[in-house]
């Protein structure tokens, strides 16, 4: 680990796509860059399926606005969504320009198709390493700059200061705690996979950016849409290794346990539907039959070992192959499409503090991520991050409404944050994360969460701060959240509301108070 600076213009946490897009985009001022592990260790290296762009006819920018708008079940944010399809494929031509070594085919970018998409836009490297292609490639670019690199080191708090974020406070793995003072705190933490027992997520995933943020004061939205991949690989193995959704792409497809096409009259798209309509279906298969898993049939795809290698590693190494074997898999804790209200540029609803990447909601998702989208998102909105800093005015107010919420900080929101015995966080975190899986994952119920919500608090019983407290925080958050929204929409399935309702087609924004109390504003 690289000194701690006391003092920087801009602290970026975070050291996926997101963050370093961002802070590459900001060439005129001192920037330091927080990372949890290493740089090579973010989210963003296990992003098998790609990227998606509107790069060549028939394809167009309006097309894929119309397939996220479909996936995103009625609450995207169409200005959002429009910046997002509109500057995705400038963002490309320049990772191009930069050296991104993207797959070919016929001497031009090979574009693959994936669930939800009408066209084949989805532009992949080395097969299924789409995403360890790009953390290659910004990683190189940032260790060339003049960003300060600060690794093996985690955020824990912002400081606030005169009701504006000044700074945050971050620690060592040999718990030695530092804060670092700036005009402006970028977060870039990505999302909450591991607050789960299964997820495609690493263990970094924690939610920090999210729970410091609760804790702060910001504005948050869309907690309860957790977006659960559908073709985690049942293996005794954490995190679940992803079976990419390109595989399907290519044409395989998913099994019951007596070899039925479990997609068939399910959706037009079959096996290609969303991933919220194929997640619930393998869900709901899983439990009819009582079985751990379904199988994925990829024997008719062409040359597997050549177009997912890390997939076919993946497999080989438990004693599987793709093109004799039938797959087991089951969905997992995938995607965070929730998160810190931001506006276009970033801008949350407390001045000096910007998000971007998987931890902000900017709403292009809406109930649920259309494939591909994410990385696309952590691009062009670090890049739009980094230039607002560019442009030097962290010192504005612009989430539209935002003063009505903001108010004074909204107190120590803090699980178990009173007297009492400290619970071992080594028998607290096992616990959470199978409470999670069980009663807030792909199908809910009003009665679980609210059981999950009130066992959350017990978990936290006892003094608990750091990294625990913030997976306390947004899980409890995240519990409310899906409690309060009483229908079914995009990767939020209740069954004891199974239908759309008109009158929660609307984003709901959040705020928790001191006693744990969610606020909504709409």
């Amino acid at each position: 680990m690289t000194g701690i600076p006391a003092r920087a213009d801009v602290v970026v946490v975070g050291g996926g796509i997101a963050g370093m897009a961002a802070a590459l985009a900001i060439r005129s001022r001192r920037v330091t860059l927080v990372t949890k592990e290493s740089l090579d260790e973010s989210t963003t290296r296990y992003a098998q399926g790609g990227i998606a762009a509107a790069l060549a006819l028939p394809d167009s920018p309006d097309l894929h606005f119309e397939d996220t708008v479909r996936a995103g079940a009625g609450l995207c944010d169409e200005d959002a969504l429009r910046v997002l399809v509109d500057e995705g494929p400038e963002c490309i031509v320049e990772l191009l320009a930069g050296g991104a070594r993207f797959d070919r085919a016929d001497g031009g970018l090979a574009l693959a198709r994936e669930g939800g998409h009408s066209m084949a836009r989805i532009l992949r490297a080395g097969g299924d390493a789409t995403g360890a292609e790009l953390q290659r490639l910004l990683g190189e670019e940032l260790r060339e700059s003049d960003v300060q690199l600060v690794q093996d080191c985690r955020a824990t708090g912002l400081r606030l200061e005169r009701g504006r974020c000044a700074g945050v406070r971050v620690s060592d793995y040999d718990a030695q705690t530092y804060e670092i003072e700036a005009n402006a705190v970028v977060l870039a933490t990505g999302g909450a996979g591991a607050l789960y027992d299964v997820t495609t997520n690493p263990d970094v995933a924690t939610a920090d950016g999210l729970a410091m943020s609760i804790r702060a004061g910001a504005v948050v939205t869309d907690l309860e849409f957790v977006q659960f991949h559908p073709t985690a690989l049942v293996v005794d193995e954490r995190p679940r290794p992803l079976v990419s959704e390109a595989v399907r792409g290519e044409g395989a497809v998913l099994r019951g346990a007596q070899g039925e096409r479990i997609m068939s009259g399910v959706h037009p798209m079959e096996d290609l539907a969303p991933r919220d309509i194929v997640a619930q279906t393998v869900f709901r298969t899983m439990r009819d039959s009582g079985s751990a898993h379904v199988w994925l049939d990829a024997r008719a795809v062409e040359d597997f070992p050549r177009r997912f290698p890390t997939v076919m590693a993946t497999c080989t190494s438990h004693g599987l192959d793709p093109r004799e074997d039938w797959l087991p898999v089951a969905p997992a804790a995938h995607y965070f499409c929730g998160g810190v209200v931001t506006d276009l540029k970033g801008r949350t609803s407390l001045p000096g503090l910007y998000a971007c990447g998987e931890v902000a909601c900017t709403g292009v998702h809406g109930a649920n991520r259309l494939a591909s989208n994410s990385l696309l998102e952590g691009l062009v909105f670090g890049r739009r991050v980094g230039n607002a800093l560019e442009e030097r005015d962290e010192g504005k107010q612009h989430v539209e409404g935002a003063a009505r919420w903001f108010g004074e900080v909204a107190g120590s929101f803090s699980v178990g944050d009173g007297e009492g015995r400290a619970t071992p966080a080594a028998e607290v975190i096992p616990r959470l994360r199978r409470l999670m899986t069980r009663k807030v994952g792909v199908v809910r119920a009003g009665s679980e969460l609210d059981s999950a919500s009130r066992e959350i608090t017990a978990l936290g019983a006892g003094r608990i701060g750091g990294p625990l407290g913030n997976l306390l925080v947004a899980s409890k958050a995240l519990a409310i959240a899906a409690l309060m929204r009483e229908e079914t929409r995009g990767c939020h399935v209740r069954e004891d509301f199974p239908e759309e309702r008109a009158e929660w087609r609307h984003r709901r924004f959040q705020r928790l108070t001191e006693d744990g109390r969610l606020e909504v504003f709409t």
